[in-house]
């Protein structure tokens, strides 16, 4: 297989827009955990409760996601640059473990949406008992 400098810069807009989605879930989670911390009230205290669990396990996914996103930024970059050297070989491989990498975030990301589904659920059990 012919690789070209031009090959893992592809993925460069890809893994950007990636970690800028990445952030601003960890912006509204931030946001969520704020607005939790201020109800007041007995009923809202066994809600907090059930969502501490679930934020606390969200934060560290969405960090896990970050860190290998922005691992496999940093490993293409490396790709790229094997490339431009025309060191063939590394840079094939620098791309591959990228796109792992990339890979790996993506399933964190998948997990991620599954617990914020439980989360939302949590939510519309109280708009239920009201």
């Amino acid at each position: 297989m012919e690789m070209t400098v031009t090959t893992p810069s592809l993925l460069f807009p890809a893994i950007s827009l990636l970690l800028l989605a990445y952030t601003n879930r960890f912006m509204v989670l931030s946001n969520v955990i704020r607005q939790l911390s201020n109800m007041d009230g007995a009923e809202s205290k066994d809600i907090v409760k059930r969502q501490v669990t679930s934020l606390r396990k969200r934060l560290y996914i969405i960090r896990l996601m970050q860190v290998f996103g922005v691992l496999a930024f940093v490993i293409c970059t490396l790709s790229t640059f094997a490339l431009f050297l025309t060191w063939l070989e590394g840079g094939k491989v620098l791309f591959g473990s990228s796109l792992i990498l990339l890979t790996i975030s993506l399933l964190f990301s998948l997990y991620e949406v599954h617990i914020s589904t439980a989360a939302i659920n949590i939510e519309i059990e109280k708009l239920d008992l009201h």
